[in-house]
């Protein structure tokens, strides 16, 4: 295999790389840009940047870098690919050799890269090569982020927790035992049964989740009963936590760092067990698994109502879907 310069002479194989390379990852749609858009680019870099081919009977890889110009100091590779045929054969260490080889010539002294957040098997690479993250690119579709800078999105948290019994006398006596251990509330409502499961929305846990998941964990240890508590927290996030006996036996939560930083464990732990969650409910792991997803923002999911009503249905649970405020709207 040899790495040379790219020339004008490479366009079709260069276009058939670009082209598999588009194929290959996600890339987001107002980030997409079809070769006749790129060529020009690419061009340029072949007479004033870096333009890359790695050669083995055909071309199987290829690079571009500017130098200088995106970053001060560094030269920086916006595109870099290989054939999958060719991978794990040090093609892309060539191709990145070159590149510093050119960036040493032009008293440059380091090297940045652009790469997706979804190609996680290039990120491997490049951090066992030893490049680290040190800025991030983010996006939000424009009109989302006019509504949530205008304030029009909602904002309030909200949230029911569910007792599985018949027995809502009983629910009702002791939601009046623990409930003023734990704030001063506006005011309750208990549902009568139905589908094996009493529904308490209280103005307090609509107001502090906080107290929604603690009066949850009160009402399981009480009865050693499964217990679910379901809302939404600050117009964002949907979070579930499910209790048996007391204790937490699974917690999900729609974006694991929505609240900041959280360890590689907890990420894995706020993710829904769905072998839990059906033996304890009886709704249907794929079910389940289809409807509690998770991602690293809000707009990368469905509203948070929207998903809340569609976990709530999977689990069985009628009225899962709102709080105290919207209890009128929920037939007893």
């Amino acid at each position: 295999m040899i790495v040379r310069r790219a020339t004008g002479a490479d366009r079709s194989s260069l276009r058939e790389l670009w082209e598999q390379l588009g194929e290959e990852v996600e890339v987001p749609s107002f980030a997409r840009e079809g070769w006749e858009e790129a060529w020009p680019d690419v061009e340029r870099r072949i007479r004033e940047g870096v333009a890359l081919v790695a050669e083995e009977r055909e071309v199987v890889g290829f690079a571009l870098a500017d130098l200088g110009e995106t970053n001060r100091g560094a030269a920086h590779v916006s595109d870099l690919y290989v054939r999958p045929r060719a991978r794990r054969q040090g093609v892309a260490k060539a191709l990145l050799a070159e590149v510093v080889v050119a960036a040493h010539a032009a008293g440059l002294t380091h090297l940045t890269l652009d790469v997706l957040s979804s190609s996680a098997a290039a990120r491997g690479v490049y951090d066992r090569l030893g490049l680290r993250e040190y800025a991030r690119f983010l996006a939000a579709d424009a009109g989302a982020l006019s509504k949530r800078l205008s304030g029009a999105q909602e904002r309030e948290s909200f949230g029911s927790i569910h007792v599985q019994t018949d027995d809502r006398d009983a629910v009702q006596r002791a939601v009046e035992r623990f409930l003023p251990r734990i704030g001063r509330s506006g005011g309750t409502w208990i549902s009568q049964p139905r589908n094996g499961w009493v529904a308490v929305y209280d103005e307090l846990c609509d107001r502090d989740p906080r107290a929604l998941r603690r009066l949850g964990r009160e009402l399981s240890d009480r009865w050693g009963a499964v217990v679910v508590a379901l809302g939404v927290e600050v117009g964002s996030v949907v979070r579930m936590i499910l209790l048996e006996r007391g204790r937490i036996v699974d917690e999900y939560l729609s974006v694991p760092s929505f609240y900041g930083p959280v360890p590689p464990g907890d990420l894995v732990a706020l993710a829904v067990n769905p072998t839990i969650v059906a033996r304890l409910t009886g709704a249907l792991p794929a079910s389940v698994r289809a409807v509690a997803r998770t991602a690293s923002t809000p707009s990368e999911l469905p509203p948070a109502r929207e998903l809340l009503a569609g976990l709530a249905q999977v689990l069985g649970l009628e009225g899962g879907d709102t709080g105290y405020v919207d209890v009128s709207t929920i037939e007893s």
